[in-house]
């Protein structure tokens, strides 16, 4: 909810208000000449200064409550009706075993990449608003983790929950592209798009990646393939009697099949050696696959003039009361 006056420029009698109330209080008050004006005093008794000046007060109060609700407080919120075309994507995330290195740095703190990848994939979801957006998950096998949806919300916390052997230690690259394919299949978007990220090589499953890819591309999807992983042995802890320790293992990662992959379904293929490079490649692949959207907005509005304008008949009858049988003044 946000406040607004619709009027605003009617705000500037606030000050004029202010004003007035100060050339009333330093003006002389009222008086009469004449030969008994100390007898008289002496009638009428002492009384408080300040009481004297209640009703003025009381007054300005009221003016300025009125200037408010003249200016009509509101309160309103705004809905968006989104068309667009849309983009339906896919992403395909390896959970296997080998994603528990710890070549990824996050703050400067080793984690392990695929901590890495699911703080950049969050980011990247979070972006795209108005596109239908699945997770598939893989490692020996490969499962639906979301469908497709635009509840964010939802795809966010299925994120945050993948855990590393989750669907098994192995790499079933070729399953996952199918899974992914069969999601988009049926679907009429403009776009499909299929996202497949993995440190490994295809070790799994039924389909070999490159079949899984042409057959995925014959339904009208593009694919892009991540590699991920630095060069070289990676650390990776282990627990042992003597506590935990940190020992090094090349992972084997298969480029070639990947870029064929990416050749086959008309994408690209990205090698991410650390967080930045990986961050990177979705923002290459945000800018790539833009959505077209018409949005049509509707403001709510909540009038607020009643919470200004009974204070200030109160404060009139108030002071008018008070100006007629309290604090009544000569003549």
């Amino acid at each position: 909810m946000m406040f607004r006056f619709a009027y605003p420029i009617l705000l500037f009698l606030v000050p004029v208000a202010a004003g007035w109330f100060v050339f009333a209080l330093l003006r002389r008050p009222p008086g009469i000449t004449h030969s008994m004006a100390s007898k008289m005093a002496l009638v009428a008794g002492g009384g408080s200064p300040f009481a004297a000046k209640i009703p003025l007060i009381l007054r300005v109060c009221a003016l300025v409550l009125l200037v408010l609700a003249a200016a009509r407080p509101q309160l309103y919120n705004v809905s968006r009706d989104v068309r667009s075309p849309g983009v339906d994507i896919v992403l395909c995330v390896d959970t296997s075993g080998s994603m528990e290195a710890l070549d990824f740095k996050l703050d400067q703190r080793p984690v392990t990449r695929l901590t890495a990848v699911k703080k950049v994939v969050t980011d990247f979801i979070k972006k795209r608003t108005t596109d239908r957006i699945g997770l598939v998950v893989f490692g020996e096998d490969a499962f639906t983790q979301s469908p497709l949806t635009v509840d964010k919300g939802l795809l966010l916390g299925l994120v945050e929950k993948m855990k590393i052997g989750m669907a098994g230690d192995r790499t079933a690259i070729g399953s996952a592209i199918a899974i992914g394919g069969k999601r988009l299949k049926d679907l009429k978007a403009k776009s499909k798009i299929l996202i497949l990220l993995t440190d490994g090589r295809s070790n799994a499953g039924e389909i070999t990646p490159v079949a899984a890819a042409e057959a995925v591309r014959a339904l009208g999807v593009k694919i892009y393939t991540i590699g991920v992983g630095g060069k070289g042995p990676a650390p990776f802890r282990i627990r042992t009697t003597l506590g935990t320790r940190l020992v090094h293992q090349q992972v084997d990662l298969d480029e070639k099949t990947l870029k064929k992959v990416a050749e086959i379904g008309g994408g690209r293929y990205f090698r991410a050696s650390d967080s930045r490079e990986l961050s990177e490649i979705y923002q290459i692949i945000d800018r790539a696959e833009k959505t077209e959207k018409k949005i049509k907005e509707f403001f709510h509005f909540r009038e607020l003039y009643c919470y200004f304008l009974l204070p200030a008949l109160i404060l009139l009858w108030v002071e008018i009361l008070l100006r007629t049988w309290i604090l009544r003044v000569i003549p």
